[in-house]
Order: structure tokens, then sequence, then C-alpha cells
């Protein structure tokens, strides 16, 4: 799988200190928080609950905590999981323990935003919005406003897989905890009926009625566009999240070529109704390690090619260009060149599209037929 894409299967590193099993206890999915009347923005010490508005979906508000390092950083987003919400709001007064100005997005429709719930449908951009207003009201505690690294686990790690395609050169580094890579596998793989209800109607249907609709949702299906360095880890026993979303995507990454940009840890004996069953302390601090390496030896900011192909699942944005198919269950290929500003789009069916360039310059059309 290349230098850098390997199993660890033993979580052999040894603890360099007292941590808690609990530390990722975020990124698990134990229980949806009711949905709260939008509280108003606080300020404190170390943490604030701020309100931005989505740039796609006019008139919803979006709640996101903000947690300020001791001194200035860079920022480091957390996404949720699937069932869940961001960790509530709360005043600090005392730094927490991490070197990075922390940013939780709420996504759309749970506890503490508005809107209605997603499955990396216009969601993922909404962290793309929470990024630009980190960046603008809290420069005093940045160091620059690159890089940017993003961290998610369960449906948070599905959502990173498919944020790193589809916002290409947004984040230098990546963390998927038990991620979904494919929603149509994982929609097959519900036997329980615990997920199916969300996808059939965040996404509309099922994988059987409309496929293109679950693969322009799913990093497995666009991973071709990833040149973000990725740090993945999951449960070999994982029962509601299998470890073959893992497995696949890593291996499809190796067949595009870019194991060099991919770090994956399986965790042996861990997993069950919870991700993290039966975990012990060393392979947490193995997790926390491998993903604190993957920040730190990635701190540039990726650079998309000048000229190249990326799959368009509903949206892609980059430093260069934004591009929307008319629905974000559209799947399209867009040749690019970023020296002459021109683009080719091709899909199955005669898709609109539209393109706003960073030059504000802006073009629209519609997709050559494929057939």
């Amino acid at each position: 799988m290349g230098k850098e894409a390997h199993s660890n299967r033993q979580g052999d590193l040894a603890v360099t200190g007292g941590r808690e099993l609990a530390m990722y206890e975020q990124y698990e999915d134990r229980e949806r928080l009711g949905k709260s009347n939008m509280l108003e923005p606080f300020y404190s010490p170390y943490q604030d609950f701020r309100i931005y508005e989505s740039s796609v979906t006019q008139g919803i508000r979006l709640g996101l905590n903000v947690i300020k390092p001791e001194r200035p950083s860079y920022m480091l987003v957390k996404l949720h999981g699937w069932h869940m919400s961001m960790p509530m709001p709360e005043r600090r007064e005392t730094p927490l323990d991490s070197p990075y100005l922390i940013v939780q997005v709420d996504m759309r429709g749970r506890a503490f935003s508005e809107g209605e719930e997603d499955c990396n449908g216009y969601e993922l951009i909404d962290i793309y919005d929470a990024v630009q207003f980190v960046r603008s009201e809290y420069s005093e505690y940045l160091l620059a406003p690159d890089p940017v690294y993003l961290e998610g686990g369960s449906g948070g790690g599905g959502n990173v897989l498919a944020a790193a395609a589809k916002f290409p050169d947004l984040f230098a580094a990546a963390s998927a905890y038990y991620g979904i890579s494919d929603y149509a596998v994982w929609y097959e793989q519900d036997k329980t009926g615990e997920f199916i209800d969300d996808m059939d109607i965040w996404i509309g249907c099922s994988p059987s009625q409309d496929e293109q609709r679950y693969a322009a949702r799913s990093g497995l299906h666009l991973a071709a566009n990833v040149i973000t360095p990725l740090y993945i880890a999951h449960g070999e026993n994982d029962i509601r999240i299998p470890v073959d979303h893992a497995r696949m995507y890593v291996q499809h990454m190796a067949r595009l070529g870019k194991s060099s940009i991919i770090h994956y840890d399986e965790l042996f004996g861990v997993g069950g109704q919870g991700h993290q069953d039966h975990i012990r302390e060393e392979q947490l601090e193995l997790i926390r390690i491998g993903s604190e390496r993957n920040r730190t030896q990635h701190m540039a900011k990726r650079e998309l090619p000048l000229k190249g192909e990326l799959i368009i699942g509903g949206y892609v944005y980059t430093a260069s260009f934004q591009v929307h198919l008319e629905s974000v269950h559209s799947l399209a290929i867009m040749e690019y060149d970023l020296e002459t500003r021109e683009a080719r789009l091709t899909a199955a069916k005669p898709y609109k599209y539209r393109i706003l360039w960073n030059d504000g310059r802006r073009d629209q059309g519609v997709c050559m037929t494929d057939v």
C-alpha cells in the first residue's frame, strides 16, 4: 500500500500519560440531543458560542463552539457523530489542554442549528462557512489563516472523507475515525434499520432507487479528488460501521496511486455496538499520536494542480473556483485549466452547472452527456 498506507493492528505504542478512555467520546454515536431553542451567542475567556449564517441556504443560522487557545495557534475543526450534535455550549474560564483553536461545528438541523438535517449534502458547506467565519472573527487567535485541520468520527468520519474530496485544497490534513466511506454499502449493512430511516429522509430514497445520490455523498466515490493527507483509524469488530469502510477506502486510494497520503491504523479487538468497545488505553494513544503526527507533518496549504480533473458530487470548492451542479444529488466530471480559466463538465445527464472563479467571473452551462 506504499510506505505510509499500512495497517497497524497491534496498538503497541507506549502510553505517554494517564489519558482517559473517553478522550474520543464525542465521536461515539450514543444519543441525539433534543432540539433546543436557538441559544443567544455568548463569550467567555476560553470558549464562545457563536452563530453564523449559511451561504447556500438563505435565512438559516448555524451554531458552533469556538474553544480558544492560550496563545495563537492553528485551526482544528471537529465534527460530531451521525445521531449527535456538537458538545453542549459552555463557558470556559481556563484553557483546554490543546494547542489548537478548536471549532466544533453543529450540523444543520441539529440541536443548536437551524435548517433540515442532511447527509453530506449542503451540510458540508456549513463546515466551509464555519472556517471562513472563524478566520474572520478570530484572526487574533490564529498564527495564520492556514493550515486548517479537520477531524471527525462515526458520522463525522464519513463527513471528513467526503469533505476532503469536495474541498480538496482547504484542509492541510484530516483525521477520520471509524467513518462511512460508501453510504450505499452502509445502507445494505444496516440490518436493524437504525440508520436507514435517516438516509431515506436525508438522501431522499434508497440506493436501489438512485445509486448516483449515494455516490455523490460518499468519500469512496469521490476519492480521486483527494490531495489532503489522511489519518484513518477503525476497529476491526465495529458492528454499526463495519471496518470494510476503512479497508475499501484505503484499497481504493492505493489503486488511485494515493497511498503516500494515507496512514491507516486498524485496531485489533476493538469495536462492537460502540465504535470504541474493548479499546485499550494504548490504542487510544496510538490514535492520538497518529492523528497529531499527520497534522504536524503537513502544515503547508494543499495546492490544486494547474490542470486536472475533479469528480463533482453536487459541488466542489477550491481556492480558485466554486462549482455547483443543479442538485446535490448530481454527479459530473470536470476538466479544468487554471491558467486559461476554462472548464469542461460531462455527466450522465445534461445537468446545469455554474462556476464562480476567484477573480469574480461567473460561468454557467449544461454538462455534456457522456453517452
